[in-house]
């Protein structure tokens, strides 16, 4: 299982329920979260199959800026 992790805009508990349809489509219910107290409003996906670019997407098409952290 990979851990993708995400800098993102989500700033409020409003946003992340706007994205909870689509994450818990493309990840699956309990398998991501923010972390909206740090800094960089970290999103976690984990996955065996997902792309970058498709959260990336996902997140864009929704209005929020993404952008996947390197280890």
């Amino acid at each position: 299982m990979e851990v993708l992790v995400f800098k993102t805009s989500v700033e409020s508990k409003e946003g992340i329920q706007l994205l909870k349809p689509s994450l818990d489509a493309l990840a699956g219910n309990g398998q991501w979260n923010f972390a909206l107290d740090d800094c960089d409003k970290i999103l976690r996906i984990k996955s065996r199959s997902i792309h970058p670019t498709t959260a990336q997407k996902l997140l864009q098409d929704c209005g929020f800026s993404c952008s996947e952290l390197e280890d």
